[in-house]
Protein backbone atom coordinates (compact mmCIF):
# COMPACT_ATOMS: atom_id res chain seq x y z
CA UNK A 1 0.00 0.00 0.00
CA UNK A 2 1.37 3.21 -1.22
CA UNK A 3 0.18 6.36 1.00
CA UNK A 4 -0.91 9.28 -1.12
CA UNK A 5 0.20 12.82 -0.69
CA UNK A 6 -2.11 15.71 0.02
CA UNK A 7 -1.73 18.73 -2.02
CA UNK A 8 -2.19 21.61 0.21
CA UNK A 9 -2.76 25.17 -0.86
CA UNK A 10 -2.34 28.46 1.15
CA UNK A 11 -3.67 31.93 -0.48
CA UNK A 12 -4.47 30.19 -3.73
CA UNK A 13 -0.74 28.92 -4.22
CA UNK A 14 0.02 25.11 -4.36
CA UNK A 15 2.25 24.26 -1.29
CA UNK A 16 4.41 21.02 -0.21
CA UNK A 17 2.13 17.96 -0.10
CA UNK A 18 1.09 16.47 2.96
CA UNK A 19 0.70 12.33 3.99
CA UNK A 20 -2.41 11.68 5.79
CA UNK A 21 -2.54 12.36 9.15
CA UNK A 22 -2.35 8.27 9.66
CA UNK A 23 0.63 7.39 7.79
CA UNK A 24 4.17 8.70 9.41
CA UNK A 25 7.47 9.13 7.49
CA UNK A 26 9.90 7.53 9.32
CA UNK A 27 13.48 8.44 9.29
CA UNK A 28 15.36 5.79 10.17
CA UNK A 29 19.09 5.48 10.49
CA UNK A 30 21.65 2.78 9.99
CA UNK A 31 24.71 2.21 12.04
CA UNK A 32 23.98 1.46 15.58
CA UNK A 33 20.22 1.43 14.89
CA UNK A 34 19.18 -1.62 12.88
CA UNK A 35 22.71 -2.99 13.13
CA UNK A 36 25.83 -2.86 14.44
CA UNK A 37 27.45 0.16 14.22
CA UNK A 38 30.03 0.38 11.85
CA UNK A 39 32.04 3.56 10.94
CA UNK A 40 32.80 4.79 7.64
CA UNK A 41 36.01 4.30 8.15
CA UNK A 42 35.92 0.30 8.11
CA UNK A 43 33.49 -0.09 5.01
CA UNK A 44 35.08 -3.84 4.95
CA UNK A 45 32.86 -4.51 7.83
CA UNK A 46 29.22 -3.61 6.05
CA UNK A 47 28.53 -6.45 4.27
CA UNK A 48 28.35 -8.48 7.63
CA UNK A 49 27.25 -6.28 10.11
CA UNK A 50 24.57 -8.16 12.64
CA UNK A 51 21.36 -7.17 11.98
CA UNK A 52 19.10 -6.28 14.94
CA UNK A 53 16.35 -8.40 14.34
CA UNK A 54 13.11 -6.42 16.61
CA UNK A 55 14.29 -3.55 14.14
CA UNK A 56 13.62 -5.85 10.70
CA UNK A 57 10.42 -7.07 12.42
CA UNK A 58 9.01 -3.50 13.64
CA UNK A 59 10.32 -1.79 9.98
CA UNK A 60 8.42 -4.45 7.94
CA UNK A 61 5.38 -4.15 10.06
CA UNK A 62 5.44 -0.45 9.60
CA UNK A 63 6.27 -0.35 6.17
CA UNK A 64 3.02 -3.39 5.71
CA UNK A 65 1.15 -0.94 7.63
CA UNK A 66 1.31 1.64 4.59
CA UNK A 67 4.19 4.20 6.90
CA UNK A 68 6.91 5.66 4.70
CA UNK A 69 10.65 4.20 5.35
CA UNK A 70 13.56 5.80 4.62
CA UNK A 71 16.93 5.08 5.90
CA UNK A 72 19.00 8.21 6.69
CA UNK A 73 22.77 7.29 7.03
CA UNK A 74 26.04 9.21 7.87
CA UNK A 75 27.19 6.39 5.16
CA UNK A 76 28.45 8.15 2.31
CA UNK A 77 27.57 7.51 -1.39
CA UNK A 78 30.42 5.21 -2.22
CA UNK A 79 28.81 3.03 0.25
CA UNK A 80 25.34 3.18 -0.99
CA UNK A 81 25.74 -0.43 -3.31
CA UNK A 82 27.03 -2.55 -0.17
CA UNK A 83 24.03 -0.61 1.76
CA UNK A 84 21.58 -1.71 -0.61
CA UNK A 85 23.22 -5.42 -0.68
CA UNK A 86 22.67 -5.61 2.85
CA UNK A 87 19.33 -4.48 3.43
CA UNK A 88 18.12 -6.70 0.71
CA UNK A 89 20.05 -9.85 2.40
CA UNK A 90 18.45 -9.16 5.14
CA UNK A 91 14.67 -8.35 3.53
CA UNK A 92 14.24 -4.87 4.75
CA UNK A 93 11.38 -3.31 2.79
CA UNK A 94 11.61 0.30 2.13
CA UNK A 95 10.92 3.18 0.36
CA UNK A 96 14.54 5.22 0.18
CA UNK A 97 17.66 5.12 1.17
CA UNK A 98 19.77 8.73 1.95
CA UNK A 99 23.35 8.91 2.13
CA UNK A 100 25.46 11.41 3.66
CA UNK A 101 23.60 12.58 7.04
CA UNK A 102 26.02 14.59 9.08
CA UNK A 103 28.36 12.70 10.94
CA UNK A 104 28.65 13.30 14.98
CA UNK A 105 25.24 13.15 16.40
CA UNK A 106 23.48 16.62 18.37
CA UNK A 107 20.78 16.99 15.02
CA UNK A 108 18.40 19.89 15.69
CA UNK A 109 16.46 19.71 12.80
CA UNK A 110 14.25 22.87 11.33
CA UNK A 111 11.35 21.62 8.98
CA UNK A 112 8.20 23.87 7.92
CA UNK A 113 6.90 20.41 8.59
CA UNK A 114 5.97 18.88 11.78
CA UNK A 115 8.92 16.74 12.89
CA UNK A 116 8.71 14.19 15.74
CA UNK A 117 12.18 12.66 16.94
CA UNK A 118 12.41 9.19 18.66
CA UNK A 119 16.04 8.61 20.22
CA UNK A 120 16.80 4.74 19.28
CA UNK A 121 17.95 3.36 23.41
CA UNK A 122 19.04 -0.31 21.97
CA UNK A 123 15.55 -2.07 21.30
CA UNK A 124 12.74 -1.38 18.96
CA UNK A 125 9.69 -1.60 21.20
CA UNK A 126 6.01 0.03 20.99
CA UNK A 127 6.09 4.04 20.74
CA UNK A 128 4.10 5.50 23.40
CA UNK A 129 3.78 9.31 23.74
CA UNK A 130 5.81 11.13 26.56
CA UNK A 131 5.15 14.61 27.36
CA UNK A 132 8.87 16.75 26.95
CA UNK A 133 10.02 20.05 26.93
CA UNK A 134 11.22 21.50 23.15
CA UNK A 135 12.80 24.24 21.99
CA UNK A 136 11.19 26.85 19.70
CA UNK A 137 11.52 29.97 17.96
CA UNK A 138 10.29 33.08 19.89
CA UNK A 139 6.79 34.19 18.42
Amino acid sequence: MQAQLHLKEENGQQVSPVLPAHVKNYLIDIDGTICDDIPNEQPERMITAAVYPDALETLNNWYKEGHIITFFTSRTEEHRKVTEEWLAKHDFSYHGLLMGKPRGGNYHWIDNHMVRATRFEGKFTNLVQKEATIQVFES
